[in-house]
């Protein structure tokens, strides 16, 4: 059952960097809502009551229902939440996608992973969590708050997949060969340094994972607003 929430918005006209700055000075946040074959709309929402709104849920996968000047609530998805890179505390732009009940949707919900694998508990074994969002399309009634996967039984060496995910009233989009974990063996113990005249250390290169950017952006529906 997706999580629901409501949000008080005023209509905006004018856009820009600087009418931005004002708003954020006056304690609200700037933002657009599209979505649905409709114009795209300039917003205000109240800063301090956005803030209130986002505690305690998961923002990318919660209903919101959008109440616009004296207008009836629209149902909504909160797409984006730009904040300040040196002060994230600061929303500094809002974007919303207006949603229809009985339409599917396409949205990223967490994995979470159950249990302790065997390969950790009894074999000192190391769990990689590689794949930590699933693309899904779902019928906003059945969004899941995230979805949960039992890992209790990988044994070092083993995987699960995308194609492990018994999905029971949505459509996981990913390529189901995609791992989403893996028991990986410990680490073996760092011997002792050479001396320089027996060795030359060789230094293997860390991976860095990138995690994977939602792509749509608001850039092009606050241009048409």
């Amino acid at each position: 059952m997706a999580q629901q929430a409501n949000l008080q918005a005023s209509t905006r006209r004018l856009t820009g960097k600087g009418a931005a700055r004002t708003l954020r000075r006056e304690g609200k946040v700037p933002g657009v809502i599209y979505g649905h074959d409709r114009t795209p709309e300039a917003l205000t929402v109240d800063t301090s009551a956005l803030n209130k709104m986002l505690v305690g849920i998961s923002a990318g996968t919660t209903i919101v229902d959008v109440a616009i000047d004296d207008r009836a609530p629209v149902r909504a998805l909160i797409r984006e939440i730009q904040r300040d890179s040196l002060r994230p505390g600061q929303i500094l732009h809002l974007d919303l996608y207006e949603i229809r009940t009985d339409e599917e949707i396409t949205l990223e919900v967490p994995v979470h992973l159950v249990g302790i694998p065997d390969g950790v508990r009894n074999f000192g074994g190391v769990l990689d969590h590689s794949l930590r969002e699933l693309e899904i399309e779902v019928l906003p009634a059945d969004i899941p708050e995230h979805i949960d996967l039992d890992v209790t039984a990988l044994t070092i060496g083993h995987s699960l997949f995308v194609r492990d995910i018994k999905p029971e009233k949505f459509t996981v989009l990913n390529d189901p060969d995609t791992p989403i974990c893996t028991v990986v063996a410990p680490r073996a113990e760092e011997a002792p340094a050479a001396a320089p005249e027996e060795a030359a250390a060789t230094a293997e290169p860390e991976l860095i994972r990138k995690p994977k950017a939602e792509a749509e952006g608001e850039g092009e529906a606050e241009k048409k607003a």
